[in-house]
C-alpha cells in the first residue's frame, strides 16, 4: 500500500465537503485549502533509488490523490502526465475516489479504450441526490474496475438499481470532525444489506465521530473510528 498525492487543494461541490478533512487540517496550520497546487511527489511513481528499483514497490495499491480530487479542473493539465505515470505503471493497482465522475472524460488518455487494468475508480455518494446523479455516470463510463463510496453517508440511500455485476465494492462510513454529522446504523445496514442481495463486496469504513445506533448517540473519538466499524463485523 502507498500513498500519492501528486496535487493538493480542492474546491467544495457537495453536501458531502461540508467538514472535509482537508480543509480542517490546511486551515488548523494555516494554509488555503483552496489552493491547488502540485506537491513534490507528483512523479512519485516513476522515481528510482539508487540501486535503480521503483520507490513504490511492484505489487502496490498506490491510493491516489486523496488530498484532493483527481478530476479537479485545476488540475486538468497535469492530469495528463498523470496518466502516463500511471500507464508507466502496470504493476501497480491505482486506487482512485472522486466526487468529480462527472469529469472522468476531460482529458482522458487516447489510449484508455475501455479503461487500463490497473485503475480502480471509486464515485463517492454521500445522499440520495449525488448517487442518482453520478452513479449513472459511474456506470456507463469505460472503466474496468468500479466502486462506490458512501462517506461521508448523510442519509439513508437506496443503491439497489447501482448494484449492477460492474461494481465490484461499496464502501460506507460516517463522518469525523468536531462537527461532524450523525450517521445513522442502519443506513449503514441498509446499504450493507443491498450488497449481500447483489452479491457486490462491502466494506464498513469507519463510524464517523457520531454514529446513532438503536436509538442511543455515540460519540467516538477518531483512533477508534476505523476498528469500531471493523468490530461491527458486516463486512461481506
Amino acid at each position: 500500500m502507498a500513498g500519492w498525492n501528486l496535487w493538493h487543494g480542492c474546491k467544495k461541490i457537495s453536501p458531502g465537503c461540508k467538514n472535509c478533512y482537508v480543509y480542517r487540517r490546511d486551515e488548523s496550520i494555516g494554509l488555503d485549502p483552496t489552493d491547488v497546487h502540485k506537491t513534490k511527489s507528483f512523479d512519485l511513481p516513476i522515481r528510482k533509488n539508487r540501486a535503480g528499483e521503483y520507490k513504490i514497490p511492484s505489487g502496490s495499491v498506490v491510493y491516489t490523490c486523496f488530498t484532493s480530487d483527481f478530476f479537479l479542473e485545476e488540475a486538468d493539465e497535469w492530469r495528463i502526465e498523470a496518466w502516463k505515470m500511471i500507464r508507466s505503471r502496470p504493476d501497480c493497482m491505482f486506487f482512485i475516489v472522486t466526487k468529480r465522475i462527472d469529469r472522468f472524460y476531460v482529458n482522458l488518455p487516447d489510449d484508455w479504450g475501455d479503461g487500463y487494468d490497473n485503475v480502480i475508480i471509486n464515485s463517492t455518494v454521500e445522499n440520495q441526490a449525488m448517487a442518482d446523479y453520478r452513479l449513472p455516470i459511474l456506470l456507463k463510463a469505460p472503466i474496468k474496475h468500479k466502486g462506490i463510496a458512501c462517506e461521508p453517508l448523510l442519509e439513508r440511500v437506496d443503491l439497489r438499481k447501482y448494484l449492477t455485476p460492474e461494481i465490484e465494492v461499496v464502501g460506507a462510513g460516517g463522518e469525523s470532525g468536531r462537527n461532524a454529522r450523525v450517521c445513522e446504523y442502519e443506513w449503514i445496514l441498509d446499504i450493507r444489506n443491498a450488497c449481500a442481495d447483489a452479491g457486490v463486496h462491502f466494506s464498513y469504513h469507519q463510524t464517523g465521530a457520531k454514529l446513532l445506533k438503536d436509538g442511543k448517540l455515540y460519540n467516538i473519538p477518531r483512533k477508534y473510528q476505523h476498528s469500531q466499524a471493523h468490530r461491527a463485523g458486516i463486512d461481506t
